[in-house]
């Protein structure tokens, strides 16, 4: 009995089988839902192009070639002001054919620099350094400065110290590297803290003031005390206009007056009080500071 009622079912099955073969798969509704969602899918890639599109161009911000904006700047570790970053970072060099250029290529395509004065005297030359590609990093990759959330690293020609999170101790305790901005020298508040991209902190105005910290977790850290002598560092910008559009030195190297002489407008001294000169990454302590 089983058996024969075994083989009846497999004989049903096979006649439904057939029965249906050669029919259309159709969605429920007809063609309407598919041609809805192609309709959809269509529409999100437009916007998606137009978006694109419409974005503006990160270089249509300020500043631009032509602007001369400056900013304060310092590096604290601990508890004390590191050396300002010394070299105006000008030399040039002639070739065979009475050609100059830049000794520092970044120098030459970004025109940003400082003059040993915690100053960065961001001038751009070219459009590598205008609007919104106007950031910290510009200032810290021409001096060869690394700067992220793990480390401070200075080359050999300031100092060559580096300072990271994993071996770095202030007094015994761990530390955080991170970058606190003002958007004015007068600004009396805490300024905004960066502890990501600290390279990429933006530069978006005049007068703003920057700080570079490796300091215990959560301590705060104020402006450096040359930030409030800014408006007279600025003042005493003076030639080197860059050429629009050019890396190339807008005149023989001494033929016109640089935005200041090294070390001559820096205030009281090039190095500030302070300066945690004896420090070397792995100790436990750092020289006092002010």
């Amino acid at each position: 009995m089983a058996t024969s009622s075994s083989s009846s079912s497999a004989k049903k099955v096979a006649k439904l089988a057939q029965k249906d073969k050669g029919k259309k798969v159709r969605f429920q509704g007809g063609t309407l839902f598919p041609a809805v969602v192609v309709g959809i899918v269509v529409v999100g890639l437009l916007t998606i192009g137009y978006a694109r599109q419409s974005r503006p161009d990160p270089g249509s911000f300020p500043p631009q070639i032509g602007d001369h904006w400056h900013a304060a700047y310092g590096m604290y570790v601990c508890d004390g002001w590191l050396p300002k970053l010394s070299g105006n970072k000008e030399e040039t060099v002639t070739d065979s054919s009475g050609q100059q250029s830049y000794v520092n290529g970044l120098f030459g395509s970004t025109g940003i620099h400082s003059h040993d004065d915690g100053v960065i005297h961001y001038h751009p030359y070219t459009t590598k350094a205008v609007g919104k590609r106007a950031k910290l990093g510009v200032l810290l990759d021409v001096y060869d400065v690394t700067l992220n959330s793990d480390e401070l690293s200075l080359p050999a020609d300031q100092g060559g110290d580096s300072y990271t999170v994993d071996d770095y101790k202030c007094n015994g305790e761990d530390v955080e590297v991170k970058v606190i901005a003002w958007n004015s020298f007068n600004d009396t508040g805490e300024g905004t803290t960066y502890i990501t991209d600290l390279a990429g902190v933006r530069i978006t105005n005049d007068g703003m003031v920057f700080t570079i910290a490796v300091v215990p977790t959560g301590t705060d850290v104020g402006m450096p005390p040359w930030a409030s002598e800014l408006p007279e560092l600025g003042a005493a910008d003076g030639g080197n206009v860059p050429v629009p559009g050019s890396s190339t030195p807008a005149s023989t190297p001494g033929s016109s007056t640089p935005d200041s002489t090294p070390g001559s407008s820096t205030p009281g001294s090039s190095t500030p009080a302070g300066t945690p000169d004896s420090t070397t990454p792995g100790t436990s302590t750092a020289t006092t500071g002010g």
